[in-house]
């Protein structure tokens, strides 16, 4: 069978958008088309695409059709931008871990060519669990920590995220002095970003050597999680960058000195001959070149 291009479309936007109503208007059609076109497009393929949940999401069977609407999505914008000299209508969803968004990665899509100007869709995703947004379709890049590349993508070498583990001094002289670290650490204070968040673990194991049951904060955003570590709710892994000069003027210590925790970071992208997602590669690497570790 063929796949009509307007129900690809739909489906897409229900997915996008969480919901029926949304997706119709941002179509700009009835809530009842949106309903028509998916309940056709499940017939035809004899599949239910959608999960009717709150918000919407794609089964699993409809992770190969989401991934078909992006491409088909960029594909034509390009050829129709070909036609008219501009790229319009297009909106790119990307996911990027928190700390790249906070920090290195925004000037990349200043640098994207005027004439590729496009709508980024960027989804915010833990570096550790980000090429799976590539899986399902849901994006068509991502900044991600795994190397092996996704089936239909390329994958290319960004640099690396340096994180020290960080406290007030105040903190410090409350929670961690007066015995070894690695016992003291058992009962301090922690702030996580999130359950996928590693960072902390993977410094508790360098100092211990085990797993801990410490006391711990979760705060999954990146603003307050780093201020909540400097207000001294707990101790925590922020990036160099943000705190070496707080380190040096002594509003901030080091829990672990001299250790660190480093991430490698990749860019992954589906394998499309698309001058929007080549001029994005190229702002990306960059950026990266300037805001990473490259040595």
């Amino acid at each position: 069978m063929q796949i009509d291009s307007a129900q690809l479309d739909t489906f897409a936007a229900v997915i996008d958008e969480g919901s029926f109503d949304a997706a119709a208007r941002r179509l700009q059609i009835t809530p009842s088309a949106v309903s028509q076109r998916i309940k056709a497009l499940e017939s035809g393929l004899g599949q239910v695409l959608v999960q009717r949940t709150k918000p919407t999401t794609s089964t699993e069977a409809g992770q190969a059709l989401l991934l078909l609407a992006r491409q088909v999505s960029l594909l034509e914008v390009e050829a129709i931008a070909a036609v008219k000299g501009k790229v319009e209508g297009l909106r790119l969803p990307v996911a990027v871990n928190a700390d790249s968004l906070n920090g290195w990665f925004l000037p990349a899509l200043l640098a994207v060519p005027p004439e590729l100007a496009t709508a980024f869709d960027l989804r915010q995703e833990d570096q550790d669990h980000s090429a799976e947004l590539l899986r399902d379709g849901t994006v068509l890049a991502a900044v991600t920590a795994d190397p092996r590349p996704v089936q239909g993508c390329r994958v290319r070498v960004l640099g690396r995220m340096r994180y020290l583990s960080i406290a007030t001094p105040e903190y410090a002289e409350r929670w961690l002095a007066g015995r070894p670290l690695a016992e003291a650490l058992a009962d301090a204070p922690m702030v996580t970003f999130n359950p996928k968040d590693m960072l902390q673990r993977r410094l508790i194991r360098q100092v211990t050597r085990r797993r801990l049951d410490q006391p711990m904060h979760s705060i999954p955003a990146a603003g307050p999680f780093a201020r909540a570590i400097r207000l001294g709710l707990g101790w925590g892994m922020l990036e160099e960058e943000a705190v070496v000069d707080d380190l040096a003027a002594g509003r901030l210590v080091e829990v672990a000195k001299g250790k660190y925790v480093e991430v490698p970071l990749y860019w992954q992208h589906w394998k499309l001959k698309s001058k929007v997602l080549d001029a994005l590669t190229a702002a990306v690497l960059d950026a990266a070149e300037a805001g990473l570790r490259t040595t």
